[in-house]
Order: structure tokens, then C-alpha cells, then sequence
């Protein structure tokens, strides 16, 4: 069962995140996949969570997810910190994850895909009629191209099946929908149908989550972007204030590395040896330089 306490009210200059994160840590043995993470998530917003591999990506979603409890940090979930055990309790809490490989079924139909394991039955018997009516309502909201709901998923191309595994994800009417890189191994045509899905769940005020690696999809849906970056934050963003290569540039560490340290460490030393260099030295020189120009034209 989620275990729920009152947490003080977020002083934010917009409304309350409807998910937050502070000092996220989690170790497997001896390795330290996440330390200290923080993340905000605001309703009616695409937030992406870019990196490299090995970042944390990942982690940090089956943490959300339930699938990997957190070892240390807090999850603050609609004014409540919430711990989060299982799957099933983070999705009775309101937080929908749409993994990489979507777990579709391709021997079953859409919505038996749907309803599967919340199937709704009527006098002991599957309500076959009420799940196609209400697949068809769904889908409609999300204006999903899907030729009908009675054809096997296998039939279907990368982009529908996408949009069936979110429609599911959204049966329980979730404040928070995470998406494990939705566009992989996409075409174009597909990659556009489900980015335009992405911009339909922020219109519906959801928080959506975006893990990618396409920046050119991030910079098409996403409102905020959060680098992580060997298992820590490196940077967060807004969309319409930051270039192309800032966000590159912290994710692969561009910013912080040995020749830019190096870099630094040399203008540092000369800075403070002419600030340390007496007032005398530093009249003299400008001396000996005119003193020399007016040797080179007598000659």
C-alpha cells in the first residue's frame, strides 16, 4: 500500500509542481546509478530527460515507476511525500510509464491491448461492447490513425502501436505519463504522429516526462529540458531561452572537462599574478616598450 505524509506546501513562483524529487540516490552493490537527483514536474508541460548512456536515465524512470525504490531522497507527489514500492502503487498513484518496448500483446486486437488485466465484464461476462466504445473515445481525444480497434496490433506500424501503448497508460486518468524514448526506430512520418501525441497529453494538462535522445524531437514538444550526466543533474533548461549545442555541450560534460579546466586554471594564474605584480613593475613596462619603439626607428 503507498505510504503517504503531508509535506509543506512548495513556494514556487507558478503552481506546485505535481511531481518532485529531491536527493534521489540509488546504489546496485558497489555502483552508484543516481546520486542526488532532483526533478520537477508542473501539469500541462513536456519536461525531456536527456543524456548520454549511462546517465541514469533509465534508473531514475523505473524509480518513478516503482519498479527500483529509491535508497535515499524524497518523492513528493501532489503536495504528499509518497513512497513509492511497486508498479502497481505507482500507478494507483497517478503516474503512467510507457517503457521502450511497450508490452504489447500482437496476437490480441487494440482493445483487448487496452483493457488487458481491466477488463470490464457484465453479469460475469466480458462487457465487449462498453471496452470498444470507450477504446474509441480514447482514441479519438488523442485523434490517434488507427483503422479499427478489432485488428491485431501486429498489423500495426511503429507510430499506432505507440499510441495504443499510451492510450492505455491513460485508462486510469494519470496526472504524470512517462515516455521511454517514444521515437526510436521510427520513421519520419511516425516520429511526427507521436510527437503530435505528446503536444495532445500537454493540452490535456498532463505532466509529461520525455526520455530521448532525438534533440531535435526534444526541441519540438519539450517546454523544459534536465541533463543528467554520469548518474547526477548537469543542467536544466528551458526550451525557448537555450541553443542546440548548450544542452550538447552538458551532456557530454563539454563544459566541465580536463582541457577546459586547464584552460581556466592558466587564465586564473595570470590574472593573479598581474593583480600580485607591483604598481612600479607594471608603469615600467609600457616604458620599456616605447623606449624600444623609438631604438627601432632611429635605426
Amino acid at each position: 500500500m503507498t505510504q503517504t505524509t503531508e509535506a509543506p506546501a512548495a513556494a514556487t513562483t507558478k503552481q506546485s509542481p505535481v511531481l518532485s524529487l529531491r536527493g534521489i540516490t540509488k546504489r546496485f552493490g558497489a555502483v552508484q546509478a543516481l546520486t542526488d537527483i532532483d526533478l520537477d514536474v508542473y501539469e500541462g508541460e513536456v519536461v525531456a530527460l536527456v543524456g548520454d548512456n549511462g546517465a541514469g536515465k533509465s534508473t531514475l524512470v523505473k524509480v518513478m515507476a516503482g519498479v527500483h525504490p529509491q535508497d535515499e531522497g524524497t518523492i513528493t507527489f501532489d503536495g504528499r511525500t509518497v513512497h513509492i514500492g511497486s508498479p502497481a502503487e505507482s500507478r494507483d498513484l497517478g503516474i503512467a510509464t510507457v517503457f521502450q518496448d511497450l508490452a504489447l500483446c500482437d496476437n490480441l486486437d487494440v482493445v483487448a491491448n487496452l483493457f488487458l488485466g481491466h477488463e470490464k465484464t457484465t453479469g460475469g461476462t466480458l462487457d465487449e461492447v462498453g471496452m470498444e466504445k470507450e477504446s474509441w473515445e480514447l482514441l479519438r481525444q488523442l485523434s490517434a490513425k488507427i483503422p479499427s480497434v478489432r485488428i491485431a496490433v501486429a498489423s500495426l506500424s511503429g507510430g499506432q502501436r505507440q499510441t495504443v501503448a499510451i492510450a492505455r497508460s491513460l485508462l486510469g486518468d494519470p496526472k504524470v505519463v512517462i515516455l521511454d524514448e517514444p521515437t526510436a526506430a521510427l520513421g519520419v512520418a511516425q516520429t511526427a504522429e507521436v510527437l503530435n501525441l505528446v503536444e495532445r497529453l500537454r493540452d490535456r494538462g498532463h505532466g509529461v516526462i520525455l526520455i530521448s535522445h532525438n534533440m531535435a524531437d526534444v526541441q519540438a514538444v519539450a517546454d523544459r529540458v534536465v541533463v543528467l550526466r554520469l548518474g547526477r543533474n548537469n543542467g536544466e533548461f528551458t526550451i525557448a531561452d537555450t541553443s542546440y549545442e548548450d544542452i550538447i555541450a552538458a551532456i557530454t560534460g563539454a563544459t566541465d572537462n580536463a582541457v577546459t579546466k586547464r584552460a581556466a586554471s592558466k587564465l586564473t594564474v595570470q590574472v593573479e599574478a598581474l593583480e600580485d605584480a607591483p604598481a612600479d613593475s607594471a608603469a615600467a613596462a609600457p616604458a620599456a616598450q616605447d623606449e624600444a619603439s623609438t631604438e627601432g626607428e632611429n635605426r
